[in-house]
């Protein structure tokens, strides 16, 4: 028999709606802790226009996925700007080295560490 500790078996009443849902325990958040809140998470609200068919389509995703569309769109942006700083760092990374070696600068003990570098990484 698995014994659920008390933070387990709390957060599983939080997920099946047994705490949490009554009408009893709503509240209209003020606007200074909404900013309290937003600032403490690094947060800026954003007004975007998007396509209805596209917030659709992301709702209907981020439902499969068991989460809300919102923080949903917020993943997908923070993997987007991820991967787009990566291509941009390779693109300027390959531009320095063709520089370099059109100056002739990719030659001498330096050129060779970076070489014995790029063979670990």
């Amino acid at each position: 028999m698995t014994i659920k500790s008390n933070n387990a078996q709390q957060n599983d009443a939080w997920e099946s709606g047994e705490l949490g849902r009554s009408m009893d325990h709503v509240g209209v958040v003020s606007d200074d802790d909404c900013r309290a809140l937003d600032d403490s998470l690094g947060l800026h609200p954003v007004s975007i226009r998007l396509e209805k068919s596209l917030i659709a389509s992301l709702k209907l995703i981020a439902e499969h996925r068991g989460v809300s569309y919102q923080p949903l769109v917020r993943d997908l942006l923070n993997r987007f700007v991820v991967s787009e700083l990566k291509d941009i760092m390779h693109e300027k990374y390959e531009e320095a080295v063709r520089r370099a070696k059109a100056s002739g600068a990719d030659k001498g003990p330096v050129a060779d560490f970076m070489k014995r570098e790029r063979k670990q990484a």
